[in-house]
């Protein structure tokens, strides 16, 4: 197949629904990190959703364009990574519960003693626990936090929102805030 760039308005839509899923995530991290969000659990759930389904959606509008122009159904079908493809309506799976289990110290579920997703999960959700004893200090993690949260209090005028975040995250995310410009609109 021939490599071409990807056309001007599919380029334009897959941006702007990456930035609302990114928008959406950082809603979740908002929801997350405040101690003021006593709908934690629906609003973290509603905006992650609403991640996944605009992510969803890009790969899905990617993939009729490649079907469009005649990319074999197979190799579309394995870069659209089947397999990996779980239902939100079939609810939380056996590897969702054992990855649960760990994160709080929970006993070891069923099937954690055998090799497989379930073992690995739960291993991962102990070993995330862990960490989450101690303070966050992975400079990746903080500075997505603080980029997210400061390009969105940035276009929203409100840096106030940034108080109820963690304090270091706080300060990364002003200081990120302070450096942008609000962009002009583009003319023609």
């Amino acid at each position: 197949m021939e490599h071409t760039p990807m056309p001007e308005p599919l380029r334009r839509a897959v941006n702007q629904m990456v930035y609302e899923a990114v928008e959406r995530c950082q809603e979740v991290m908002s929801y997350a990190a405040s101690d003021v969000a006593r709908d934690w659990k629906r609003m973290t759930l509603y905006r992650s959703t609403d991640a996944a389904d605009t992510m969803d959606s890009v790969a899905m509008l990617i993939a009729a364009y490649c079907e469009q122009v005649g990319m074999d159904p197979e190799t579309l079908n394995g870069y659209l990574q089947l397999s990996q493809q779980h239902s939100r309506a079939d609810g939380p799976h056996e590897e969702d519960r054992a990855h649960l289990a760990g994160l709080l110290g929970q006993a070891e579920p069923a099937g954690a003693d055998e090799p497989g997703a379930v073992r690995m999960l739960y291993s991962s959700g102990q070993r995330q626990a862990e960490e989450a004893r101690q303070p966050e200090d992975r400079p990746e993690v903080l500075f997505t936090m603080a980029c997210l949260h400061g390009l969105r209090a940035k276009l929203c005028e409100d840096l106030g929102s940034l108080d109820r975040l963690p304090p270091e995250v706080a300060a990364m995310a002003r200081r990120v805030a302070e450096c942008l410009e609000v962009p002009e609109p583009a003319t023609a």
